[in-house]
């Protein structure tokens, strides 16, 4: 009923009573009604404001901006605290589009209470900052309706919103284009300046060359345009080509008012463009136009005949044709011109041919060489059927004849013959007065004239009865002895005409002209007042005084400043300081990393080449007691240069190693291919990390594997490196409240590895002897020299445990930091990284109901007592999956709710890397007894929960295609982990 236009108030109750329905569509349907009706039905509508305050914490962000939309629509002044509430919670929230009705809202509660600008400003300042662009176009119109005047909350934003311009929806595009507009003519100096400078290189014709060039250095070091002015023409050159006409009028407008002029060519062939589009469109397009060519007719004149009139034109686009037509007319072009006129003259349209007529007196004006041609043509048209182009023609030729009268009495002499047949008062009186002026030189006609208006006076319109006025009282100071009689007779009759004015007019000129004794002083001079020369009439364009507005803007298209219109400012004469919109760029590292890690394990250059010089020192000894010594301490190279670097740089990491380990590297590359898909979860993000650090996992096991050999120099290995950890752990600052201590803990074993991704967990310090018997522990009897090693590559990615929605304000998300879990041999190390993003303080949380498969144990963190806002905190728990990758079900509770949450293990993470040779890879490989022609060792690895030794090879049969091999002791997740691999061998 809406749609058609139908009135659907009356059913404003039956329709209310449904928003609280929990059908989605149903509700939209409800919000679309109230926004309609919510202002007129106030009363009923507040009512509902409970229903829609729940709805602002809907899951579904539609819902949320809906009710946000109506809530804002109810305009009651008593609901002004709450709606700026729901604004300012909208304001931030994660969906882009509530945050975009939240900048719809704030003009709405702007409009109902400007008290709140203050409040409403701090919102818009804040959405200013906003990185979406659905949310761009909105906060700009928010910020031009409450607070134009604060071009301090655009300098941080400046160069973000000129870069976003291109990808900001339509309507928020001509927004920002205007605000911008406004901006630039306030921040920056004039860039016309500089084009002033060149045209004016005429004047120094005379001076020397060394004069000139003093000159032209003057200027140029006057002018340099701001590279934020440039940035905001060059951002906006695109938009000329955008299908909406708006933009592209916007863009227009700009480059009129801020570009150096000679970039602002560049407008002409969109706007002509526009001109294929409907006839609203082009209106306004050709009003802007015709202002533009009046200055710089040099732009459209390429373009000529785009602005021929065509006859399917409507009347006030013809005319504006015209105008534009006139504006470009020149000596090159003017007789092409003439000719179309002609034909426009011929128009049924009879307002289109008399503006026509007008078109034909002004280029008779303004181009000299054309006047006579111009003349003679608008007296042959006198002789015209049409009484409108005829009485036309006599006002045209009326102010032509101003010019040089001398030249012309016999088109006087015409036109006054012309008196009995024109009936158009606008021609009457121009032939009237042009006989008036001229009655010296027409001494004859012009009584004759008089006496023929004597007898029609009292039919006469009041404009022509004026010029009768005028005629008798100049014929009576020039020509008394044969109008005397006539002059008074009219007089008497304009005594006691209905029209005051004429009254008014003739008493006036009684007085004047015919003397007695109440005549003043100013008789004397009757005749110089009557017949003084007048100036020639200037015809000028109608859109000349209109240059002053914006162009684009509804005062330009009114030619009066509308209400809401902003003015823009004069070019300043020095720029105001540009370092204002500079912004401080953030790290990306410092961005992401988790809570509780950025700043707490932060080393400084210093730190790490003092332990890089200690770890040179150390392998230089170790290096002399080993066979394979060069192999290590090449490893340790590889280390030193991962831990100096970013995490960014661990690319690098597997390319700096010698020729000598190129077997094992090409080993490397072909197992991160392997183990790369892995974990079903990470193989889109993490495919460059798991590639390095598989490599570098490969190559630490070969060197494990040699230098397994002696069982002495493994653990006088270890020691060494325990020491120079105990040496950096101890510098390190306090973590979590409690202070570091020298001993260095189990999760410290990852320094081992040459990879600087520190895991902050607080755990009990362990001594170094127990490090060193963890780094050969061994899980599996069947061999001592297959031992578990350290992952040299831990995944920054994390999981979403419970989202903030969900946990009203309470976020968790998870990680495997594939670090040994302290709690148990057998689990998995989880970390769970708490976030409180409410204003309020969250206790007591803790893990609630545990929902675990048959066999599978959890050991939880510590409860925690308090999370202040804002705040964050990381924990640490284990989950025994038993090697399986079904799902850990349990509750994460607070003192207030309980939120169900769940935890699936990737495969990946239920395995441990497994460090042996390749002689007792083969060793374990040999229970598999076909035969093949080669065997590719990619990679071994035990089960966490059950310790079962995995083997992977590649098996090349003779005559068949590779396969992929997993020996296993018949496990669940070796048959997944099979599933997971065989993808690798359609990657070669």
């Amino acid at each position: 009923m809406i749609a058609k236009g139908k009135n659907a108030s009356e059913l404003f109750p039956a329709v209310v009573k449904n928003v609280a329905s929990k059908n989605i569509e149903i509700k939209k349907l409800v919000y679309v009604y109230l926004v309609r009706y919510a202002e007129e039905q106030q009363d009923l509508a507040l009512l509902s404001i409970s229903t829609f305050q729940r709805a602002l914490k809907d899951p579904n962000q539609l819902i949320r901006a809906s009710a946000l939309r109506v809530l804002s629509s109810i305009r009651v002044p008593i609901i002004v605290p709450i709606m700026m509430l729901a604004i300012k919670e909208a304001s931030a929230d994660l969906s882009p589009y509530v945050r975009k009705n939240a900048a719809h809202a704030i003009q709405k509660l702007y409009s109902l209470d400007p008290e709140q600008k203050e409040m409403l400003i701090e919102i818009i300042e804040k959405l200013l900052k906003d990185k979406s662009t659905l949310v761009a176009g909105s906060v700009v119109m928010a910020f031009e309706e409450v607070c134009p005047d604060r071009i301090d909350l655009i300098h941080k934003n400046y160069r973000k919103l000129c870069n976003l311009l291109v990808d900001v929806e339509e309507w928020g595009q001509v927004v920002i284009i205007h605000m911008l507009t406004r901006y630039a003519r306030t921040q920056f100096v004039s860039p016309w300046k500089e084009d002033d400078g060149l045209e004016d290189n005429e004047k120094d014709f005379y001076d020397s060359d060394e004069e000139q060039k003093e000159k032209s250095d003057k200027r140029k070091k006057a002018y340099t345009m701001d590279p934020d002015h440039r940035l905001l023409i060059r951002n906006t050159k695109p938009l000329l080509q955008s299908r909406n006409a708006a933009v592209v009028m916007a863009v227009a407008q700009l480059y009129w008012h801020i570009a150096p002029k000679s970039e602002v060519g560049i407008i002409s062939k969109p706007l002509v463009r526009l001109l294929r589009s409907n006839r609203e469109v082009q209106y306004i397009v050709l009003q802007n136009i015709a202002t533009m060519s009046i200055q710089r007719k040099g732009m459209f004149e390429p373009y000529l005949k785009s602005f021929y009139v065509r006859s399917t034109d409507p009347t006030m686009i013809k005319i504006l044709k015209l105008e534009i037509l006139t504006n470009l007319a020149n000596e090159a072009n003017i007789s092409t011109l003439l000719r179309e006129f002609q034909t426009y003259v011929k128009s049924q349209d009879k307002q289109f041919a008399a503006a026509t007529i007008q078109t034909i007196g002004r280029c008779a004006t303004n181009i000299s060489e054309v006047t006579d041609t111009c003349l003679n043509g608008l007296v042959c048209l006198l002789s015209n059927r049409d009484e409108i182009v005829v009485a036309e023609s006599v006002v045209v030729i009326k102010k032509l004849l101003q010019m040089q009268p001398i030249q012309h009495g016999e088109i006087i002499k015409h036109m006054a013959k012309l008196l009995d047949s024109i009936t158009v008062p606008v021609a009457r009186a121009s032939i009237l007065w042009l006989i008036g002026e001229n009655c010296e030189r027409v001494p004859i006609i012009a009584p004759d004239v008089l006496r023929k208006m004597a007898k029609s006076f009292t039919s006469e319109d009041d404009l022509v009865k004026l010029q009768i006025l005028n005629l008798g009282a100049k014929l009576y100071l020039t020509n008394s002895r044969q109008t005397k009689l006539l002059t008074q007779y009219i007089l008497n009759l304009g005594k006691y005409d209905q029209n005051y004015d004429i009254r008014d007019r003739t008493r006036f000129i009684r007085q004047l002209i015919v003397p007695n004794e109440k005549s003043g002083a100013l008789s004397k001079y009757a005749k110089k007042i009557f017949l003084a020369q007048k100036p020639a009439p200037l015809l000028e364009s109608p859109f000349k005084d209109r240059d002053h507005f914006q162009l684009g803007t509804l005062s330009h298209t009114l030619n009066t400043k509308a209400t809401g219109y902003l003015e823009l400012s004069n070019w300043p004469e020095v720029a105001p300081d540009p370092s204002v919109r500079n912004v401080e760029v953030i790290e990306l590292a410092k961005e992401w990393t988790p809570a509780g890690k950025a700043k707490k394990e932060k080393p400084d250059k210093k730190f790490y080449s003092e332990s890089e010089e200690e770890e040179d020192s150390s392998e230089s000894s170790s290096d002399s007691e080993s066979e394979s010594g060069s192999e290590s301490g090449e490893q340790d190279e590889e280390g030193d240069s991962s831990e100096d670097s970013s995490e960014d740089s661990s690319e690098h990491q597997s390319e700096s190693g010698s020729e000598s380990e190129a077997e094992n590297k090409r080993a490397g590359q072909k197992s991160s291919r392997t183990k790369g898909k892995r974990d079903s979860e990470d193989v889109d993000k993490e495919n460059e990390n798991s590639k390095t650090s598989d490599s570098s996992d490969a190559e630490s096991s070969s060197i494990e594997g040699s230098s397994s050999g002696s069982e002495s120099e493994s653990v006088s290995e270890s020691e060494s490196e325990s020491r120079k950890v105990t040496k950096e752990k101890g510098k390190k600052p306090k973590q979590d409240g409690n202070p570091l201590t020298k001993d260095v803990s189990l999760l410290d074993l990852d320094d081992f590895n040459p990879v600087s991704t520190p895991v902050a967990l607080p755990v009990p310090a362990l001594s170094p002897s127990l490090i060193a018997d963890l780094e050969g522990l061994n899980l599996s009897a069947s061999s001592s020299v297959i031992s578990v090693s350290t992952p040299v590559f831990v995944p920054m990615t994390t999981h979403v445990l419970l989202h903030r929605m969900s946990g009203k304000g309470l976020a968790a998300h998870y990680s495997f930091p594939r670090q040994p879990c302290i709690f148990g041999d057998k689990m998995v190390s989880v970390q769970i990284t708490l976030n409180n993003t409410t204003d309020r303080k969250i206790e007591n949380i803790h893990i609630g109901e545990k929902k675990l498969p048959m066999g599978m144990q959890m050991h939880v963190f510590n409860p925690i007592g308090s999370l202040e806002p804002g705040g964050s905190i990381t924990v640490s728990m284990g989950i025994d999956f038993c090697d399986s990758t079904q799902t850990a079900s349990f509750q994460l509770c607070t003192k207030d709710d309980c939120f169900s949450v769940n935890i699936q293990p990737p495969v990946g993470e239920l395995l441990l890397p497994v460090a042996m040779s390749e002689k007792d890879f083969k060793k374990e490989q040999a229970i598999n007894t076909c035969q093949c022609t080669v065997f590719q060792f990619l990679f071994a690895a035990k089960t966490v929960h059950s310790g079962s030794l995995m083997l992977v090879t590649v098996e090349l049969k003779e005559g068949s295609t590779a396969q992929l091999i997993i020996n296993t002791e018949k496990t669940v997740i070796g048959s997944v982990l099979l599933r997971e691999l065989k993808p690798v061998l359609s990657q070669g």
